[in-house]
């Protein structure tokens, strides 16, 4: 396959097409398209001259499957259809984060498959690896979302609503057992210290975790989503190679002036949690921005996919580098990249610290009791507790 055409927002924008090279490829906007509505990101505006990249645009890289869930996509559909980028990109074309969808160039909309599963069922099922194992059969052609860890989106009748919602369901491989576990309490650290996240649940077995889209508005509506390897015009490949200070002018380069202030706490806030927490994977694809339409005010994405890496990597380290280093910062150095970089006075950084670990601390409490009644988490589990503790006391130590 050598042509996609790419809609924005269900409007046709352009076509996306493969150089015969097999090396660039080639963005042109359709002659009707009409701006700002059919942008396909921030940093691609509507004009007569085409967009051209080596390697597919991060744009378009951005939704692109890693992990297990490309090797199931290929799979599936190697011998009928091929596995280059374009090839996935159509198949996965119709249920995408963010505005963008892909589709063959003579149809006349992109194809969404609508099937809705239980939430209270997903949530009860005793065995969680024989549900997730289906849901990639059935939503694996479908999935247009990016990560290495195994995941599917679908929509699901949400707990005691008639309404349908977008949702994200993760499980894990033999390397990272109990994630969605390691997930749930990293999460509900944030949401305890008063961070944006989005709406999330953890099946009862605790073999699967649950999250609701972000990228699609109350009325169904899906809304413009660019991770900051999109906004650094860098390739998936690319998501450790960059700094925690050009996140910094990533947010005041494309976040909106009346929210830009409140981005940038909640960016540094996120920071310091992973700081604590000791999650070391941090990179580019786990921040990014959204907005209604281009145009709208942009504001920061929720807090999404936080995990204590060192429960699995004992000496893992910080995705991105601040101040030339990757390390566990103390409290100093992030003070001054809060002050230096992200405009934030040195007491409300405090507030932003003490905030964060009494969210931990309070969590700590959930933890210890979830591993009293999950015998198959405790080692896990264990493993956290001692990350956070030395999280905590690195931090916070001048």
């Amino acid at each position: 396959m050598s042509t996609l055409a790419v809609w924005a927002a269900g409007q046709r924008a352009g076509l996306l097409d493969r150089a015969t090279d097999q090396h660039r490829y080639v963005f042109a906007y359709d002659p009707s398209a009409g701006a700002p509505n059919a942008q396909v990101s921030l940093t691609m505006p509507v004009r007569l001259e085409s967009w051209v990249s080596r390697g597919l645009h991060p744009i378009f890289q951005m939704n692109m499957p890693e992990g297990a869930l490309l090797d199931a996509i290929r799979r599936a559909i190697a011998k009928l259809a091929g596995e280059d980028d374009l090839t996935i990109l159509r198949v996965t074309g119709g249920n995408q984060v963010g505005r963008n969808r892909f589709s063959l160039p003579e149809d006349t909309a992109p194809g969404i498959v609508e099937t809705v599963e239980s939430m209270d069922d997903m949530l009860s099922y005793p065995d969680t690896r024989e549900l997730f194992h289906e849901l990639v059969s059935k939503y694996a052609l479908s999935s247009g979302v990016s990560g290495v860890q195994p995941k599917v989106m679908l929509d699901a009748t949400e707990r005691g609503a008639a309404a349908v919602g977008g949702y994200i369901v993760k499980s894990w491989g033999a390397e990272y057992p109990c994630l969605a576990a390691n997930e749930f309490f990293c999460m509900t650290v944030a949401q305890k210290a008063g961070l944006t996240v989005p709406e999330f649940r953890i099946s009862e077995n605790g073999g699967l975790f649950v999250t609701k889209r972000f990228d699609v508005a109350a009325d169904g509506t899906p809304l413009g989503f660019e991770d900051m390897c999109s906004l650094q015009a860098l390739g998936t490949t690319e998501k450790y190679n960059s700094t925690y200070e050009r996140v910094a002018k990533s947010i005041r380069d494309f976040v909106s002036g009346e929210n830009l202030q409140s981005a940038r706490e909640q960016f540094f806030a996120s920071l310091v949690l992973s700081n604590m927490v000791r999650n070391g994977d941090a990179h580019l694809k786990n921040f990014g921005v959204l907005y209604n339409y281009p145009g709208a005010p942009v504001h920061l994405a929720p807090v999404y996919d936080v995990v204590t890496t060192t429960a699995y990597i004992t000496r893992d380290v910080p995705a991105l580098s601040l101040a030339g280093t990757k390390k566990w910062w103390q409290r100093k150095m992030l003070e001054k990249f809060a002050v230096t970089h992200l405009a934030i006075p040195i007491g409300r950084a405090g507030q932003i610290f003490q905030a964060i670990a009494e969210a931990l601390i309070d969590t700590r409490i959930i933890l210890l009791t979830y591993i009293n009644e999950h015998p198959e988490f405790r080692e896990v589990g264990e493993k956290m507790l001692s990350a956070w503790d030395a999280g905590v006391t690195g931090t916070l130590s001048k």
